[in-house]
């Protein structure tokens, strides 16, 4: 068990966990996982004030449309936070950022391309969680948006 597994279970999420060793990029953690790099899910924190952030969901073939991204916020600057700042506002290091178990229930927004069954970071290293995207969205109560290129 997880962090991110005992809130998916706290949440009511049905999902399957798959363990594989450490990977060295996006596409060997998809194909370790079995599906195509689209369907493994990247969760990105950003901030947006000094004590303000969000979980950002983005299809792994894809990336953050900052301009898109700022226009849904209404704000003008958005930025990535440090990786030692990322850890102290979500409790997980980088590449095993998920929001579920986070230390903080920052909101979610999730890219409309999202859809079907995915894979999202189990909060561990070569630990990903098999899901349904509109499950997880709903448990998340992500904004859905297009905010990806």
């Amino acid at each position: 068990m997880t962090r991110a597994t005992e809130a998916a279970d706290a949440l009511g999420l049905t999902y399957e966990v798959t363990k594989h060793g450490r990977v060295n990029s996006l596409e060997e953690a998809a194909a370790a996982r079995g599906i195509e790099p689209a369907k493994l899910i990247k969760t990105i924190v950003v901030r947006l004030s000094d004590d303000d952030y969000r979980f950002v969901l983005v299809p792994g073939d894809r990336e953050i449309a900052w301009p898109k991204l700022r226009a849904l916020l209404g704000i003008n600057r958005i930025s990535m936070p440090s990786a030692d700042r990322a850890l102290a506002v979500t409790g997980y290091v980088r590449g095993t950022i998920t929001p579920l178990g986070s230390t903080s229930a920052w909101p979610v927004i999730a890219d409309e391309r999202i859809t079907g069954t995915i894979s999202i970071g189990g909060g561990e290293h070569g630990v990903g969680l098999t899901v349904n995207a509109e499950d997880l969205v709903k448990v998340l109560d992500a904004t859905v948006a297009d905010v990806t290129d």
